[in-house]
């Protein structure tokens, strides 16, 4: 009798090994490395347009996807599309238009996530150069990130509102400190960027007058980019990508004042900067990531409608196939 107990015994704890063996393997499979990537950014990674990013890295949302996310900041959205086609990275950030631009080069990036619906960039006027509209720019001086960043391509499309060209204004790529800087000096009459280079020009006592540039051509708001390469090979990744930082978007323009919060936790370098943080990511969520009926999702008739101003205006020479431009497969319906 007690041998059999021994036996009995003997298997139960078999048993019990087997059964650990086979929710470790489990457990193994279950928690796979993370696939790293490289995101390329236009500016600077403590640049306030990037919330959202830094949000999803703080909260673990990419982690939480399986993704081990590197940032990495070039030279404006234009080097972010060369970086991606030349396999320099997996994914970046640009403007929504910035493939319009690039594809005309032979540059095969397209954007995979529009993150919001309406204009990125703003004019930003000083209140003492009385700038009403655009032809009152001419003579002006204007400050831009760089001349490869689409801001460029911002100003270029108001001066073309006015019938002026890059030659009716000082156009000066002042990088992101110096787009702020001059205008708050005085040294420049505005600028065309993103909205934090505005607060910032007020913070340090400039009286500004701001506008959408979307008030004079459809220009769009930042844009999740990736090469034709990654969109064949690695879908999978995009996908998960694109669905964690929609994700933090979402969370940013329904509660911007917890967002500036947990914004300031994650980019410590902006305490004491509080009301800063604040005023533009609420200016991001009443006037940049509103108009879409899916978020995330990129308008073919606003693309098409850009790039028509964009030909008639001859800041690109080719009409595309929109669907080349971009695509909402990887876009959470």
């Amino acid at each position: 009798m007690k041998s059999i107990t021994q036996a009995l015994s003997g298997f139960v704890k078999a048993a019990a090994l087997a059964s650990a063996v086979a929710l470790s393997v489990g457990s193994a499979h279950a928690q796979e490395a993370p696939v790293e990537i490289t995101y390329l950014l236009p500016a600077p990674a403590n640049a306030i347009a990037f919330a959202p990013l830094m949000l999803a890295q703080h909260k673990n949302y990419y982690a939480d996807a399986g993704l081990k996310v590197r940032f990495v900041s070039v030279k404006g959205g234009a080097d972010v599309g060369k970086q991606l086609g030349a396999g320099n990275g997996q994914l970046g950030g640009a403007l929504g238009d910035t493939p319009l631009i690039l594809r005309q080069n032979g540059i095969p990036v397209k954007g995979v996530a529009l993150l919001g619906g309406k204009a990125l960039h703003q004019l930003a006027t000083r209140s003492d150069a009385n700038i009403q509209t655009p032809a009152d720019l001419k003579g002006k001086t204007l400050t831009v990130m760089s001349y490869q960043d689409t801001s460029f391509f911002a100003a270029l499309a108001v001066l073309a509102n006015a019938n002026l060209t890059r030659s009716d204004a000082d156009i000066q790529a002042a990088g992101p400190n110096g787009i702020w800087q001059l205008v708050a000096n005085g040294n420049a009459a505005g600028l065309v960027g993103a909205p934090e280079m505005a607060a910032v020009a007020e913070e340090a006592g400039a009286d500004l007058k701001w506008e959408s540039t979307g008030a004079y051509f459809p220009g769009m708001a930042q844009a999740v980019l990736a090469s034709e390469d990654m969109i064949e090979k690695n879908p999978e990744v995009i996908r998960r990508f694109v669905a964690a930082t929609l994700k933090s978007l979402a969370e940013v323009r329904d509660d911007p004042e917890a967002a500036a919060k947990a914004y300031i936790e994650a980019v410590p370098g902006y305490k004491g900067r509080e009301a800063l943080v604040s005023k533009v990511l609420a200016y991001y969520a009443q006037n940049v990531y509103p108009g879409q009926q899916v978020l995330g999702k990129f308008d073919p008739q606003r693309v098409a409608a850009l790039q028509e101003f964009y030909l008639q205006q001859e800041i690109i020479a080719e009409k595309l196939d929109v669907n080349d431009v971009f695509t909402n497969d990887f876009v959470p319906q």
